[in-house]
């Protein structure tokens, strides 16, 4: 379904002549700018301004995810019933507010790990909801042949925000403390607010033609729709042990950069910039890719040949810092190509009045699963040391790509219409 007026006229141009997705586009890279400033700035200030341990480090980077094992599979069927443009502007709001609290603490000397732990946790509540309705909101903007598009120049802004996100956060932080930077991220949640409300056309709620049956009897029906289709269960398998790998990664990178590499702040934000590099050039580049290879074929290809480069992340020393900016810069390649592949796959293939329960399903596991995964970083870094829970990370984020390449997508070029799905 897609603006009325506009899908035809749009066409000759491509999406860059659609007024509302232009403007949906806007505010998803004005957030996004708000949210990697954040994911930089937060890390950073429980690191050297409040000298937080391993542990409480995994605990933080948990609670940034933690949201989804909180309401993930419920947020499914609210957004279903949900007008969802204005779900997403209140849970904008909402996050900026909780980010407002971070520099009122800081300058009256109040602030603590457990409020950036708790303030991480909230704002992941509502990320949940945003995210949700986000990923279930396109297919009500632009037809569905133009969702690859319109997924791939979303991606580019993701990706554009992962660039230049950690170096202006962990440059803000080195020159003017914590409260500057956390203030801009608060601001970047309010501007994509307001650019919402400036999306005109339909918000419909999607339909339910099961009426509103139990909140129990919704989840399990977005559960038993995602298991029974074979390439969304392999999909969603494949994102989940990433996210897993990646969990432990991110609870323990800025204590390898920082600690083990010695970098400055800036020079952290720096490096964790590339991963947005990598990004950018595959948002630039999904479209053609996986036109060209396939989506099925992208799916199991690209992380096969991209997620292994992890591995030189903790091969990277003090006076050696080339293999880990190759490492994060082709991975952060080939998550953006692989994610553009199958979330196109999901919203293309899925009813209307299913296409938010699997959304919420896919992201409740994968998310889930990166939660854990801080949580198993944060412990193991203990335990073992940072650089040898690198080197588990980086191995199994690599074998994550088995769940795909052992599916039935390696016989296939692009996605055949599912039974279910496709009904």
């Amino acid at each position: 379904m897609s603006v009325p007026g506009e899908a035809t006229a749009s066409r000759p141009a491509g999406l860059f002549a659609h007024r509302a997705f232009r403007m949906f586009w806007a505010a998803d890279t004005v957030g996004q700018f708000g949210t990697y400033v954040g994911n930089t700035v937060l890390p950073l200030v429980a690191a050297t301004t409040l000298a937080a341990t391993p542990l409480e480090m995994g605990l933080l980077g948990a609670a940034e995810t933690a949201g989804y094992l909180l309401i993930g599979l419920p947020a499914g069927v609210w957004v279903a019933r949900a007008r969802q443009r204005r779900l997403m502007r209140r849970a904008g709001l909402a996050r900026a507010a909780l980010m407002c609290t971070i520099p009122l603490a800081w300058w009256y000397g109040a602030l603590s790990v457990p409020h950036l732990v708790v303030v991480a946790l909230l704002c992941g509540v509502c990320a949940v909801l945003f995210d949700v309705a986000y990923q279930s909101h396109l297919p009500v903007l632009v037809d569905r042949d133009r969702l690859l598009e319109g997924n791939a120049r979303l991606q580019s802004s993701q990706s554009l925000a992962q660039i230049t996100g950690p170096g202006i956060g962990g440059t803000l932080v080195q020159l003017a403390g914590p409260a500057l930077p956390v203030a801009g991220t608060a601001l970047g949640h309010l501007a994509a607010t307001v650019l919402l409300g400036r999306v005109h056309g339909p918000d419909p709620a999607a339909p339910d033609p099961g009426g509103h049956r139990p909140l129990l009897a919704e989840i399990h029906a977005g559960l038993r729709f995602t298991a029974r289709e074979r390439t969304l269960r392999a999909i969603t398998a494949c994102t989940a042990t990433a996210n897993l790998f990646n969990g432990v990664l991110g609870a323990v990178q800025v204590f390898f950069l920082t600690r083990t590499l010695g970098l400055s702040d800036a020079a952290v934000g720096a490096t964790l910039s590339v991963v947005g590099v990598g990004g950018v050039l595959g948002a630039l580049s999904a479209h053609h890719v996986v036109r060209r290879v396939g989506q099925a074929r992208a799916v199991w290809l690209v992380p096969l040949a991209t997620f292994p480069w992890l591995l030189l992340v903790p091969a990277a020393g003090p006076h050696l810092l080339a293999p880990a900016l190759a490492g994060l810069l082709v991975t952060g390649y080939g998550y953006v190509v692989y994610n553009v592949a199958q979330v196109s796959y999901r919203q293309a293939a899925c009813r209307d009045d299913m296409l938010a329960r699997v959304n919420a399903t896919v992201r409740f596991m994968g998310f889930g699963a990166l939660t854990a995964g801080a949580l198993l970083g944060g412990a193991l870094a203990e335990l073992l040391g940072v650089r040898p829970t690198l080197w588990i990370a980086a191995a199994g984020s690599g074998l994550a790509a088995l769940w795909v390449l052992c599916s039935p997508l390696r016989g296939m070029r692009d996605f055949a219409p599912a039974g279910e799905p496709s009904a």
